[in-house]
């Protein structure tokens, strides 16, 4: 093979051995010069598009959770938000994560040096725009706790730190894969990102059971109650959702292809969404153990509301509140 002009030799932290310890033969081996030229991407839709922005809209289509990649340099944490990573390894326990060549974080990471991965939560979006250069005034301050040497984020749904072994080039990013050290995972909802905007994850999206008091009586007062054995199904995937239910007693657990999703209780509330919108379940729901449910029908929700405006305005407002993207 012909020796490479210098002009277009790998920079010296790309300049790994591309055969043994993680890489196979033939892994990690093409040149920047070896890549398709830009131009050739198509973009369907409307002629005259920008292929790089509309190559970005596109991939946001994609949705994803949003990180804060930290490292430690000296007595100063720096810090990144980002969406670009991924797992790719469990045996050995591998991730990636994908950094702008122009972002000094990329300026810090070379083989070697650990990186933490702080996966937000979804009360945590002033952190991600601080990250992101977008602090505003009355922005929390940012609590780190320090493991293996690596900041992470306080309160995050879930942490990682991991040593870089590899690093590639990846056109105006570079990709940094990381043997992971530590990890810790909560409880709690993800901070999401899509089309360029924050959303959320709407587990459950209580409505009913959010509603004032007075106007929950009246929806529940004319219920049916109805009782379940343990390992009975109250509802199959697939069924009509014209009833929703109210926990009296005992525990119901959700499931969808004999994997257990969650869990409700006494007091709570499950179906709603179904009720609501009349579409067929789209999970079992099984009796943990003796269940007593109030089963309120979705005429009767219907004739509720006709007959109570206040009942339909607050459960706008709780929607609203549910579904409200600032």
């Amino acid at each position: 093979m012909a020796e490479r002009p210098a002009s277009s030799a790998r920079p010296v932290e790309f300049d790994l051995p591309v055969h043994g310890g993680f890489a196979p033969v033939g892994i990690g081996e093409t040149f920047p010069d070896d890549t398709p030229d830009a131009d050739e991407l198509e973009i369907a839709g409307e002629p005259g598009q920008d292929p790089a922005a509309a190559f970005r809209r596109t991939l946001g289509m994609f949705a994803t959770g949003v990180t804060v990649i930290t490292t430690q340099d000296g007595e100063q944490v720096h810090g990144m938000t980002a969406n670009a990573f991924m797992s790719v390894s469990l045996r050995p326990p591998l991730v990636v994560i994908s950094v702008d060549r122009r972002a000094k974080m990329h300026a810090l990471l070379h083989e070697g040096r650990r990186y933490g991965i702080s996966v937000l939560a979804d009360e945590q979006r002033s952190l991600s725009d601080r990250f992101a250069g977008r602090a505003t005034e009355g922005t929390e301050e940012v609590g780190f706790d320090l493991v293996h040497d690596t900041p992470l984020v306080r309160g995050a749904l879930a942490h990682l730190v991991a040593k870089v072994v590899r690093s590639n080039w990846g056109g105006d990013h570079s990709l940094f894969v990381g043997q992971v050290e530590y990890a810790r995972y909560g409880e709690g909802r993800p901070l999401l990102f899509q089309g360029g905007r924050y959303r959320h994850l709407l587990e459950r999206a209580p409505v009913f059971s959010s509603l004032p008091p007075e106007i929950l009586a009246v929806i529940t007062a004319e219920g049916v109650e109805r009782t379940f054995e343990p390992g009975e199904f109250v509802v199959r995937e697939g069924e009509p959702g014209d009833e929703l239910f109210v926990i009296i007693e005992g525990e119901a657990r959700v499931e969808r292809e004999g994997n257990a999703l969650s869990t409700f209780g006494e007091g709570e509330f499950f179906g709603e969404i179904a009720v609501i919108d009349g579409r067929p379940r789209s999970a079992d729901v099984v009796a943990v153990s003796p269940l007593r449910a109030l089963a309120i029908s979705r005429d009767l929700v219907r004739s509720t509301v006709e007959r109570e405006p206040r009942a339909a305005w607050a459960m706008l407002e709780v929607l609203a509140g549910r579904l409200r993207d600032d």
